[in-house]
């Protein structure tokens, strides 16, 4: 019989990688990889509409679009954090230099929606892996990303309704600047 005062304590070796049971498919570490360069892009993209948007005299889409900025590379983040978690080491990409000019408030607008869907479908792309390789534990890290990206899509939707409501002249413009500043100014809600 064993005293509780005895502990057996595990050999050298057996718990190498103690992660290695939450081992990812290589489809899906691919993927979640590559999600990982596209948070990247979007950081960098809503950076250069932020620098655009200073340079150019809208100060609340400046401050509206360096949140966003920030709002992307912590996605980014979050994604390398589970990777690592999950015993993968993520892999950090180049990033491609984006964007740097727009014609207008509106037309960047319009571009940041359409990376905001290029994001959804990744993700959409991603939940497909996980069903079909019953990867329960990326479905459910996954489903965050699934609901933020309905929050940002209708954001940029909105956004643009203003345009059709408020209109294109510069008085339109400047209360839409203004909106852009309010947003800015407002925290997101934390999940």
């Amino acid at each position: 019989m064993k005293k509780f005062n005895q502990i057996s304590m595990p050999e050298k070796d057996e718990h190498k990688n103690t992660k290695e049971y939450k081992k990812l498919s290589p489809k899906m570490k691919k993927a979640l990889n590559d999600q990982v360069g596209l948070e990247g892009l979007a950081s960098n993209s809503y950076l250069a509409m932020a620098s655009w948007c200073e340079v150019t005299g809208y100060k609340g889409a400046a401050d509206y679009f360096y949140a966003q900025s920030d709002e992307e590379r912590t996605h980014m983040i979050k994604i390398v954090h589970f990777l690592n978690d999950m015993g993968n080491a993520a892999t950090i990409p180049a990033i491609k230099a984006p964007t740097a000019s727009y014609k207008s408030l509106e037309g960047l607008i319009k571009t940041a929606l359409k990376n905001e869907q290029t994001v959804t479908t990744a993700i959409h792309k991603m939940v497909e892996i996980t069903q079909k390789e019953k990867d329960h534990s990326t479905y459910a890290f996954l489903e965050w990303f699934v609901n933020e990206q309905v929050q940002e899509e209708t954001k940029f939707e909105t956004l643009l309704q203003k345009f059709d409501l408020i209109g294109r002249d510069k008085i339109a413009i400047n209360e839409i600047d203004k909106i852009l500043a309010v947003e800015a100014a407002t925290p997101e809600p934390t999940a």
